[in-house]
């Protein structure tokens, strides 16, 4: 008894240093430090990683052990489905303005930077980590509980970005404008939210391993920062 008692508390601690490691982390890279933004969500992602370990997880707890050759084959497929629906949406004059968003211009250089090393290192590696691996774990209580918190905490994550968004895009704008903040926030939250659901259940069925979730989620942002990019 004392131990399951001791590893619970492990496991509490270690849940409470993730998500203040997050937070800070989320106002640091929005508000302070944009440029260190890949050096420094590398780290957090070692650090939530040793947490994890601290807390008496294992790889596989975290989405690293399961079946990776099952997770490529998911994700795989992932990447299929996003490609196909921005092709679709791309073809149709309503559904392409969605794309033209000014944080996407810049040079080639620009682009390559954003799709080869910001968002793979920058967002990618650290969200899987962070959303669909070790937050889930610390959780506890099953797969339906580790993904609703995480998936709650993701959507919470996208407050702060959310805010810019509709002077970037103007076609989220033009729907959005007058919602103001909180009501952006708000729909990034539950957005977003539902994104984290549809990734942990991608996890689950991609032999309960983060290659799945994150192929997905590589190519929904790679692909669309490079269609944003073509169409500027």
């Amino acid at each position: 008894m004392g131990t399951i008692i001791g590893k619970d508390v492990c496991v509490a601690r270690g849940a409470i240093a993730a998500v203040a490691l997050l937070v800070a982390t989320n106002l640091l890279v929005t508000l302070v430090w944009p440029a260190w933004v890949v050096p420094w969500n590398v780290l957090v992602t070692a650090l939530l990683l040793l947490i994890a370990r601290l807390s008496g997880l294992s790889l596989a707890d975290v989405g690293l052990g399961g079946n990776p050759g099952r997770g490529l084959a998911v994700g795989g497929v992932a990447v299929l489905v996003v490609a196909a629906g921005y092709g679709l949406a791309l073809a149709f004059p309503a559904t392409r303005a969605a794309f033209v968003d000014t944080r996407a211009a810049g040079s080639v250089g620009a682009l390559l930077y954003a799709a080869l090393l910001r968002i793979p290192f920058g967002t990618v590696l650290l969200e899987e980590v962070a959303f669909r691996g070790v937050l889930p774990a610390l959780a506890g209580g099953g797969w339906w509980r580790g993904t609703l918190v995480s998936s709650a905490l993701f959507g919470l994550w996208h407050v702060i970005p959310s805010l810019g968004l509709n002077s970037a895009n103007a076609a989220v704008g033009a729907v959005l404008g007058s919602w103001g903040d909180a009501g952006r926030a708000a729909l990034a939250v539950l957005f977003t939210f539902g994104v984290g659901v549809v990734l942990c259940w991608l996890r689950r069925r991609g032999g309960d391993h983060l290659a799945a979730p994150a192929l997905a989620h590589l190519a929904t942002n790679c692909l669309g920062v490079v269609a944003a990019w073509a169409l500027l």
